[in-house]
């Protein structure tokens, strides 16, 4: 019997509430510590969060943040060398390469619509700062007023405190999470805000990962659950071969619908099944959950892929449990422990360095007042009483004793030396990097930036296959909602101008003549490579001086332009934006880069429109007519020879018309008259005739 709406909705939040729970429970410590890494170098104050700040109740307690800066150096560095993605064909035909460009651009409006900066930039900071980030992919309407515009595109968006609101299933063991099966994301809300959305009594979902401790006051939230489920289904798909030797393929659902009259068209029409396929379905759906309920089925998602992209700063699988962190828990207590030194040198300091004289209250009464403004109105002398000794005499006495200065404990100076040490081995020693010693060379300058930038080439590569990932999704989503022929869509170029992409637009192929659809996704089968920019702008620098050391080589005038506009190209700067693009257009034009589509449209639409120079119409005109003297001559050689093949044709002719006696009485004629030459030659007589 089948189970009505509600039973199977319940059905399904009960399995979601277990697995969440296990999830949880086994991630849950090591969540915590990610959210109290990111808590530690963030907020004022989060460092003496614990036991060690309650030791240090009634205390000063000071804060020299020394992890806050390394943090924000990473993630400048990140921010400066953005990553990007590449379309590239499966197999390496060149035929894809403009479909895999298309993708490109797509990718690129798509980043540019949706802020994607924010999502990359709030995701790699809490891996840097917490060791997990996370953010999604979702498809929205083009025009959400417009009922009949069905359009959609996809956008990238953030997904903050993700150590505490993404998790993924315990079985899923890739980085990346390309295996996963189910994920959670965990959205808070205020109460007003749900009830206004759901009508509905707040109902919470468990979320165990926190942290107040040193916050005075935080908002009352509520958490609602987006869970993704991957469901995969097998069918068979059924080969059939027609009479003209070609193949089509069907499944079986297609076969049986409308009563199997597929089926019976084929073999009506002499079709051959001749082989069985067995392929597998992945399609993800969509839930939103309560603490009490499923709120909402979502239905099916546009993609095979659950569009939640993860992001580790430094991950390990240990005893079965996935471990991450980022650059902040090493440091920890070194820090804590420079901030103990320096709140209680801090108090030491803080006790007086002068001298206090002791007296008896009988010295002191009446010239209380005296004595303590003294240090104000400096009084040039000061009074105190005599005292009365045994035999009943007064008698003048000075202070008992004085106060003294406390010391500075002599082990304090070298454990501040060697916590400031131990900080700049965990963390990296950054006054290496803008430390810059005179008459250095750019080379040692290129080494020291290079050690530095080790320290985030961990971060950076795994940012890297977090934005790999990124693209299989949007591809996956793309092939499903860019489909309408003929839409009109923005695209954005490497260079960063905008231009105009058709879906599915008909084109004629030159060599069979048959119709083809250009930009059509269905087509898009590629991998997905990243672009990981240099990690330092003095690489930048490092490719100019490569670039004039060559021109010091060579002698060629062609070469010296292209490597002067390369290193022209390469050049940073205040506003050196236009410069760069004027360089790129001259190497363009010489060749030595390749043109974009646009660009090459450009430069075609420039020939078209240029004015003739009058030289080159010259010298154009000039090679015009020496080429029509040099036909006319070759003419009047063939003509020639065509004479000469004329005459010796009628010759032939002629020849051929003479009888053959008439030939041999020519001949003997002619060897007597040789004859009788011969013989007067001989006698020295005259012919006779």
């Amino acid at each position: 019997m089948a189970r009505s709406k509600a039973e199977k909705w319940a059905a399904i939040h009960s399995e979601a509430m277990a697995e969440f729970d296990a999830i949880q429970s086994a991630l849950r410590d090591e969540r915590l510590q990610c959210l109290q890494d990111r808590r530690f170098y963030s907020i004022a104050g989060a460092q003496w969060e614990g036991q060690i700040g309650e030791q240090f109740e009634s205390k000063p307690r000071f804060e020299v943040n020394k992890i806050h800066l390394a943090v924000i150096r990473i993630i400048n560095e990140y921010r400066n060398n953005r990553i990007t993605v590449d379309f590239v064909s499966k197999d390496g035909e060149s035929e894809y390469d403009k479909l895999a460009e298309t993708c490109d651009g797509l990718y690129r409006a798509d980043e540019q619509d949706s802020g994607a900066e924010e999502a990359y930039d709030n995701a790699f900071e809490e891996a840097v700062g917490g060791g997990f980030g996370a953010w999604r992919l979702r498809t929205v309407y083009e025009d959400e007023e417009d009922d009949e515009d069905e359009r959609q595109r996809i956008r990238i968006e953030p997904i903050f405190d993700a150590d505490s609101c993404v998790f993924f299933d315990l079985n899923a063991k890739r980085q990346d999470k390309a295996d996963a099966k189910r994920c959670f994301v965990l959205t808070a809300m205020t109460r007003d805000a749900y009830a206004e959305e759901w009508g509905d009594d707040p109902a919470s979902w468990p979320k165990d990962i926190f942290q107040h401790e040193f916050d005075w006051l935080t908002p009352d939230l509520v958490y609602v659950a987006e869970y993704y489920r991957v469901e995969e289904t097998s069918e068979t798909v059924r080969v059939f071969e027609m009479l003209d030797g070609e193949e089509e393929r069907h499944t079986d659902a297609e076969l049986e619908a409308d009563d199997g009259a597929l089926l019976v068209e084929l073999q009506a029409i002499g079709a051959k099944e001749v082989r069985q396929k067995k392929v597998k379905r992945r399609k993800v759906r969509k839930y939103i959950l309560s603490g009490r309920a499923v709120l909402e089925d979502c239905g099916y998602i546009a993609g095979k892929h659950i569009p939640i992209v993860p992001m580790y700063g430094k991950r390990w699988f240990i005893d079965g449990v996935e471990r991450c962190m980022g650059h902040v828990r090493l440091a920890k207590d070194a820090q804590r422990l420079k901030n103990m030194q320096l709140s209680k040198l801090g108090e030491i300091s803080a006790l007086s360095s002068v001298e206090k004289p002791i007296f008896t209250p009988e010295q002191i009464a009446g010239h209380q007042m005296m004595w303590a403004e003294d240090n104000i109105k400096n009084y040039p002398y000061l009074l105190i009483n005599p005292v009365t000794d045994a035999m009943g005499q007064q008698v003048v006495g000075g202070p008992a004793a004085y106060t003294k200065a406390p010391n500075l404990p002599p082990a304090m100076a070298a454990l501040l030396q060697i916590t400031e040490q131990d900080m700049q081995d965990v963390l990296g020693n950054q006054q290496q990097g803008d430390k810059v010693v005179s008459n250095i060379s750019g080379k040692a300058i290129e080494m020291i930036q290079q050690r530095l930038d080790m320290q985030t080439f961990i971060y950076m590569s795994n940012m890297a296959k977090s934005v790999k990932r990124s693209g299989e999704i949007w591809l996956s989503m793309a092939k499903d909602i860019f489909v309408e022929p003929g839409r009109k869509m923005k695209a954005i170029t490497s260079g960063g101008t905008s231009e105009a992409v058709e879906l599915m637009r008909p084109t004629l192929n030159k060599e069979t003549g048959e119709v083809e659809f250009e930009n059509d996704l269905s087509e898009a089968e590629f991998d997905i490579a990243v672009d990981v920019g240099p990690s330092s702008s003095s690489k930048r620098q490092a490719t100019v001086r490569a670039l004039t050391g060559m021109m010091q080589v060579t002698q060629d005038p062609e070469t010296m332009q292209v490597l002067s506009a390369m290193a022209l190209m390469n050049i940073e700067g205040e506003g050196v934006s236009d410069v760069r693009d004027y360089f790129r257009g001259k190497l363009v034009r010489l060749g030595a880069v390749k043109a974009t589509e646009q660009e090459a449209e450009q430069m075609q639409a420039e020939m078209q429109g240029q004015q003739p120079d009058p030289q080159a119409m010259y010298l154009m005109s000039a090679a015009k007519e020496a080429e029509a003297k040099a036909m006319k001559a070759q003419a009047d050689t063939v003509l020639t020879v065509a004479k000469s093949e004329q005459t010796r044709a009628q010759t032939i002719e002629t020849l051929s018309n003479v009888s053959a006696n008439q030939q041999k009485a020519a001949i003997e004629t002619a060897q007597a008259i040789g004859g009788s030459l011969q013989q007067q030659q001989n006698t020295g007589n005259p012919p006779s005739l």
